[in-house]
């Protein structure tokens, strides 16, 4: 059997924008991803479905595997010919160990290539606000392990060469030795007053940055308990920090929200979020399920020129109509004639996608909203045959409207809405911090949510949820079910919801 290949893959410091477009190549390719504890889990995403996910995070305390077994397991797996992705924090090279392990595969002879990362030196400062090498302020940088034994009798350190040769100096998690740090370099004549910040989860919208002196952080580690994995950073480009930062001073930072759309469907409200700088905690309350060899579904399909109009309440509607559409062999043409109606611009957008322009979106993106448009064209729909695919927990009160006006209106569920099962662990860490709102895009959100939290014995913090509510349907619910909504948007679509919440905390 021929070896395999090891990827030694830099996943950048955390923020999920700064890894590089080869490493997501690699982790999509790799048969076997063997990450460590600094790295994002949203990259876990990028592997296929027959990646195998080995664990081997190190952090103070608690080492899954030493350096010796992550090197064994690494030439066993390639020996198996499979591709394997090393995933590290940060860049391999830059106090990743990814030169020993380059080694222990040379000595195998083993084929390997090295992705770099952005390392977190470089990235914790920048999202800080401080500019490493600012010109007029230094020249020199230098990178040094805040890991070493500080009780070894010799130092591999030149404690005197740092203090007196380099403008700036990056400590990679130096926490638990920064009594011992601060203290050589003053002793070896670094001036007492240089300015010192350590930066937390660097580049992730819950980083934490506290400044201080060589004299005075310590006492600002304690007072704010400060723990690791922190980037330490001395010299006198902190003192800019305050007219460069820009990371956190966004809108939104420090703000946990938690958001409960279908997993399909929550990455767009997320991304919307973190960009403003929250902190988002993705917690889908429905699942959507498409109805698996739905016969009246394919039945409309090939008749749909009996079909006046087609009303699509939503984007999953849109997309398992088409799909199917597509999987009995037809394409856009077989629409010709067909008038369509959709509710909200997510849906009329996804349209789009599709080829296809609405013919009707109602101002208020809600199903009153749909019937007051048809109402004013009511004529047009008169003895015609308009079909709903949706859910099949939709509200009855279109087609009951609709008929009201004369159409006969055919509504078929083509996908379920199910909730996922939480385990008492995940919602007690969910809770363990502060949450400062929840986002509600339905109604079965809400309902969802409420009876995840009932089923785990933890009613008792319903009554805690602060919720920001898509529009009046999904806002009634919530107070049905004790849960103050304190935000909604005067229109009922994404971008409206998030600037509410923008403007919600920035007043």
């Amino acid at each position: 059997m021929n070896k395999g290949k090891v990827y030694l893959v830099g996943a950048g410091p955390g923020d999920e924008g700064l890894i590089t477009v080869k490493a997501v190549e690699c982790i999509g390719q790799a048969d076997v991803l063997i990450y460590d504890y600094l790295v994002n889990p949203v990259f876990l995403e990028y592997c296929s479905n027959h990646c195998s996910k080995i664990y081997v995070g190190k952090k103070a305390g608690a080492h899954t595997l030493s350096q010796d077994e992550i090197n064994t397991l690494l030439v066993e797996q390639a020996s198996k010919g499979l591709k394997v992705v090393r995933l590290k924090g940060g860049d391999p090279f830059i106090f990743g160990r990814g030169g020993e392990e380059a080694l222990e595969l040379v000595k195998n002879n083993i084929s390997f290539e090295v992705v770099p990362g952005v390392t977190a030196g470089v990235a914790a400062a920048a999202y800080a606000g401080i500019s490493l090498t600012q010109r007029g302020y230094t020249s020199t940088l230098a990178f040094i392990t805040g890991h070493e034994n500080t009780e070894k009798e010799t130092s591999d350190i030149d404690w005197k060469g740092l203090a007196k040769s380099f403008g700036t100096l990056v400590f990679y998690m130096g926490v638990k030795n920064l009594p011992q740090i601060t203290s050589k370099l003053i002793e070896h004549g670094k001036p007492e007053n240089t300015p010192v910040a350590l930066i937390r989860w660097g580049t992730y919208n819950h980083q934490q940055t506290i400044t201080g002196t060589l004299k005075t952080i310590c006492d600002e580690v304690v007072k704010n308990q400060f723990t690791p994995p922190c980037i330490i950073v001395i010299g006198e480009v902190v003192s800019l920090r305050e007219q460069l930062r820009w990371f956190d001073n966004k809108p939104l930072f420090g703000k946990r929200i938690v958001v409960t759309r279908s997993r399909t469907q929550a990455s767009s409200l997320s991304k919307k979020l973190r960009e403003l700088g929250a902190s988002v905690v993705e917690m889908p309350t429905i699942d959507i399920e498409p109805i698996v060899e739905n016969l009246q579904l394919d039945q409309a399909i090939t008749q749909i020129n009996q079909y006046a109009w087609i009303i699509f309440t939503s984007v999953n509607a849109v997309e398992i109509f088409f799909k199917r559409l597509f999987d009995l062999s037809f394409d856009n043409r077989i629409l010709h004639g067909v008038s369509i109606a959709v509710i909200g611009q997510e849906t009329y957008n996804r349209l789009l996608q599709f080829g296809i322009k609405a013919d009707l979106m109602p101002d208020t993106f809600t199903s009153d909203g749909i019937i007051d448009s048809f109402k004013s064209i009511h004529k047009k729909i008169i003895g015609k045959k308009l079909l709903l695919p949706g859910s099949d927990l939709a509200r009855e009160i279109i087609p009951i409207e609709l008929k009201k006006l004369g159409a006969d209106v055919i509504h078929i569920s083509t996908y379920h809405t199910t909730k996922p099962a939480y385990s008492n662990d995940f919602l007690e860490k969910l809770f363990q911090d502060e949450i400062d709102m929840f986002t509600f895009s339905s109604s079965s959100t809400v309902i969802n949510l409420v009876n995840i939290l009932k089923e785990n014995g933890m009613e008792e913090k319903i009554k805690l949820i602060n919720g920001a509510s898509i529009g009046p349907i999904t806002t009634q619910t919530a107070k049905e079910n004790n849960i103050k909504i304190v935000l909604e948007p005067t229109l009922q679509t994404i971008p409206a919801l998030v600037d509410s919440i923008e403007n919600y905390f920035t007043k």
